[in-house]
């Protein structure tokens, strides 16, 4: 009787889609990074092949559910524009060229330790870090560029109003530390980069600007029109006095004319 061996069912393996740690130490932390997160989506949006997520589980070894990390920013150049619930790298064949990690107290030693080791042999073009406290990283921006297997530091330079300046060649833009904070700037638009949000907020106090500007254009067309009026009506009364006056004065001229 011939016994039928069963193949060994390959069991699903479930990646976990967080890791339990919280998104940002503090608000000076999350600040830079949803702008960052949410500004280079927003820039990118016409772009079906490059990927931004923000504090995403990125999975390196298949089968390893323990070999992850969450960078706070990455960008991914082609590959599919669409929401993930993790990056499996195996399966996307493509490691992020940019890599932002907002450094804070807690991270600052691996952020500049085992994430910058893990980034450099996955082969991250371009790794980069943010103090947005000033406290832990000197300068508090810094950008590293991958070249011949080790990272070396990207120069910067300091504009007229002390603005420290670096430029992504992976993005195509600069960051930028300004005094309101962190800006991804576009040089060929000579514009910073705005979220989906500011851009709303722009276009209505654009509106809002219109609208007022159409509102005292209506009141100066008023204030004319009425100007226009009372000159009509004091040209009226003018007329009306010299007809009264070249009547009285044909009158007068009656009178005398029977006195005589």
């Amino acid at each position: 009787m011939a016994i039928s061996v069963l193949a060994p069912v390959k069991r699903k393996i479930d990646y976990p889609s967080s890791d339990g740690k919280p998104v940002a130490e503090s608000d000076y932390q999350l600040t830079p990074l949803t702008y960052a997160r949410d500004g280079l989506r927003h820039y990118f949006r016409h772009r079906p092949d490059v990927y931004v997520a923000g504090n995403l589980l990125l999975y390196y070894e298949a089968g390893n559910t323990r070999a992850s990390v969450a960078p706070d920013v990455f960008v991914v150049l082609g590959v599919a524009n669409h929401d993930r619930s993790s990056y499996l790298l195996w399966e996307e064949g493509k490691v992020p060229d940019f890599v932002l990690e907002i450094t804070s107290r807690t991270t600052r030693g691996e952020d500049q330790g085992k994430k910058r080791e893990l980034y450099r042999r996955l082969g991250v073009a371009e790794y980069w870090q943010h103090d947005p406290t000033g406290d832990w990283l000197k300068p508090p921006l810094r950008g590293l560029e991958l070249v011949a297997g080790e990272y070396v530091a990207l120069p910067g330079r300091e504009l007229a109003d002390g603005t420290l300046a670096l430029r992504s060649r992976m993005l195509g833009l600069e960051l930028r530390l300004t005094e309101g904070g962190l800006r991804f700037h576009d040089p060929v638009t000579g514009r910073n980069v705005r979220t989906l949000a500011e851009t709303d907020e722009a276009w209505e106090r654009a509106e809002q600007a219109r609208e007022q500007a159409e509102q005292a254009r209506e009141r100066e067309q008023q204030a004319w029109e009425q100007e226009q009026q009372a000159r009509e009506r004091a040209e009226e009364g003018w007329q009306a006095a010299v007809a009264r006056v070249a009547e009285l004065e044909a009158l007068l001229r009656r009178e005398r004319g029977r006195d005589s």
